[in-house]
């Protein structure tokens, strides 16, 4: 729908190509347009529901954005059909996405996407918590700031991220990165001319080292977490 009403100009024709391709334990669905792309910016001339993103991210198990303005855009969309239970799986089975439990991977670009989408998706997860207003705004401002350098630490600059929905709140995991890029992400958060941090605005907010790279970890914790 989100191609149909916002990928071609008005009176514009245009293509529309989904793939879906069946795989052991889910589905994996491409859909490709070559139109005006996800426009970093909201188009207030042209209604929305703005429910597009949010559907993905709650449905799907991980995806991946591609494009930029005037260039189109690629959404791959891998959809789990049976339950995530660890003891029913087999040795032969299709290895899954790396994603944790209740958690959404993303991989985004071009860097001026990064923004809007993270925003977006944060939003989706969020809602399903007992979250203030005031809490969520800490986290979109700290999700832009984030939004704005992360794509720094990736050797590319299409960010990997997931969004896990835990019981204690939502956590945001952005990575792997390049060695050293994790910390340089948090240290960006600093403001010394106020002697101040972002970080403050997130509940929990660390660098974790591992054998893929470096990650940020930031916590935005529910009102009953």
């Amino acid at each position: 729908m989100n191609v149909v009403v916002h990928a071609y100009p008005d009176g514009d024709a245009g293509q529309l190509v989904v793939d879906a391709t069946p795989e052991l334990r889910g589905l994996t669905v491409v859909v490709r347009d070559f139109g005006r792309g996800i426009q970093p910016r909201p188009d207030t001339d042209r209604p929305s529901l703005r429910i597009g993103l949010t559907l993905i991210a709650a449905l799907s198990a991980s995806f991946e954005i591609k494009g930029g303005v005037d260039r189109g855009t690629e959404i791959r969309m891998f959809l789990p059909l049976t339950a995530r239970d660890e003891s029913s799986r087999s040795e032969q089975a299709a290895p899954a996405p790396p994603v944790s439990e209740n958690a959404t991977a993303m991989r985004v670009g071009p860097p001026e996407l990064v923004g809007p989408i993270l925003s977006r998706a944060l939003g989706a997860v969020a809602s399903r918590h007992e979250i203030s207003i005031d809490r969520l705004s800490d986290a979109m401002l700290l999700s832009d700031a984030i939004s704005a350098r992360a794509p720094e630490g990736f050797t590319d600059g299409h960010v990997s991220l997931s969004l896990a929905d835990r019981p204690e709140g939502v956590q945001l995991r952005v990575g792997p990165m390049k060695s050293g890029a994790a910390e340089q992400l948090r240290q960006s958060l600093d403001l010394p001319e106020v002697g101040g941090t972002l970080a403050t605005l997130a509940d929990e907010l660390r660098v974790e080292q591992g054998e893929e790279g470096d990650f940020l970890i930031v916590g935005i914790a529910a009102l009953s977490g």
